[in-house]
């Protein structure tokens, strides 16, 4: 089973430098994105379907801004939009499709790099979405959370991680988030199951030739519930194109 995850930074964008024609030879069974930036009403006119796929959407209130869609291969039994926190579900910022017992989420992170005020909101998700991973451990599911978590979790994670430590994406407490979700919580980073090695990134600056240089973070993330423990086979970052700032996360499971 495959599943893509690409923060899209807009869909209509991405689509018009070719991420739909890459996707189409993929053969994913579900695709994940972010940031898409459009109201499905939108985008009538743009390469966004895939054949053989079902296409879902959670746009923000606010046009122009967040949003995540999911497209899948299998029909879903229910499609849950938002995850009960009406601050960050009017952004359009959770979209889950459930298919048998499993549960593949599209997930945007707010980002806190805009100053004071949004990282004040990222630490407001974090805790609300606390409670949602709590109310999710206590389902009989599987659960495969992807997207764009908008923090990097170790120094492995971040090329220049010594001078980000104050920085939104890098700050302690988001990265102790991180510990307590990846030990107490009990879910985990599917990609380290398979790929331990560094300078392994998904996101680079539009800045000083950054992605050239690979002076990037790894913030896009595939969570996996403790039931999917040790099933990642593989995962790779496809970095032959560049369809926005971020690049697809690729991650094949057995299930």
């Amino acid at each position: 089973m495959r599943v893509i995850t690409v923060n899209v930074c807009g869909i209509r964008s991405a689509a018009a430098k070719g991420l739909f024609r890459w996707l189409r030879r993929q053969k994913a069974d579900f695709i994940c994105l972010q940031e898409t930036k459009s109201q499905e009403h939108q985008l009538a006119e743009h390469d966004v379907k895939m054949a053989g796929y079902h296409s879902f959407f959670c746009d923000a209130e606010r046009p122009g801004y967040a949003g995540v869609a999911i497209y899948s291969r299998h029909e879903p039994d229910k499609v849950v939009r938002g995850f009960g926190a009406h601050e960050f579900d009017s952004e359009g910022r959770y979209l889950e499709a459930q298919v048998g017992n499993l549960s593949v989420v599209s997930l945007y992170l707010p980002s806190g790099s805009a100053g004071p005020h949004r990282q004040a909101s990222k630490f407001r998700f974090l805790e609300a979405f606390d409670e949602h991973l709590a109310r999710l451990r206590r389902k009989r599911r599987h659960y495969i959370l992807s997207g764009d978590w908008n923090i990097a979790h170790r120094p492995i994670d971040l090329r220049n991680w010594k001078s980000n430590q104050k920085n939104s994406g890098f700050l302690p407490e988001e990265r102790a988030w991180m510990d307590r979700l990846f030990g107490p919580a009990g879910y985990i980073d599917a990609f380290r199951e398979v790929r331990p090695e560094p300078d392994l990134y998904t996101w680079w600056s539009n800045r000083g030739q950054a992605r050239a240089k690979n002076v990037g973070w790894r913030i896009d993330y595939q969570v996996v519930s403790k039931t999917l423990a040790g099933k990642a086979r593989a995962a790779s970052i496809y970095t032959g194109k560049r369809f926005s700032d971020h690049a697809p996360l690729l991650m094949d499971y057995e299930f």
